[in-house]
């Protein structure tokens, strides 16, 4: 674990600097979730944040739910948070160092806050994440930042990125951002190959 952008992090949340978290699951992720029929899909969630995700997941029934985060300070607050909560494994860690075998891997601000050139360590480590036919579904910045992180990026890069190990069911301009995302985010469903 590289413990910098562990500190990082945990500094982060120690301080309450969480501009990027919206108080609430994002609105194209919580449609995507409302158009899932298997309610025990093995699902994982990486750079996990505050997890509203999994709390409406967990509202909607599911069963096999995994979220993982880099920061202690916040690990401990979600392990309070989900105490109750035996369909949720709560994993302090590494996301490049974690095993495991999932169906659906939501991605919700976690590959904009890794450092650029981390970017293919990401790709590789999702398709080896992910089942047989197991998808990525969720967003990603279609904008570049001038303060980092997150770390902007384009649909074009994209595409050269994921190509070769996913195939894309779906990457489009979000429709239902929340307002300050707006025309900034692209809706993104890739299946493995």
């Amino acid at each position: 674990m590289e413990n910098s952008n562990q500190t990082f992090w945990d500094n982060q949340y120690k301080a309450d600097i969480l501009g990027w978290d919206l108080g609430t699951i994002s609105p194209p992720i919580k449609s995507h979730i409302d158009t899932l029929k298997n309610k025990n899909i093995r699902i994982l969630i990486p750079g996990c944040g505050n997890s509203y995700e999994a709390e409406y997941l967990l509202e909607q029934e599911f069963t096999n739910i995994t979220i993982i985060d880099i920061a202690p300070v916040l690990v401990e607050k979600l392990k309070i948070k989900f105490r109750n909560s035996p369909a949720i494994n709560i994993i302090l860690g590494d996301f490049f160092e974690h095993q495991g075998e999932y169906d659906l891997i939501i991605e919700q601000t976690f590959f904009c806050a890794l450092l650029p050139e981390m970017r293919e360590d990401y790709v590789s480590k999702m398709h080896q994440l992910l089942a047989k036919e197991g998808t990525i579904a969720g967003l990603l910045f279609n904008r570049i930042f001038e303060s980092n992180p997150p770390f902007g990026g384009s649909q074009k890069e994209y595409e050269i990125l994921f190509k070769d190990t996913f195939n894309f069911i779906k990457m489009e301009e979000c429709q239902n951002s929340v307002a300050p995302r707006s025309g900034t985010e692209l809706w993104i469903e890739f299946q493995k190959k």
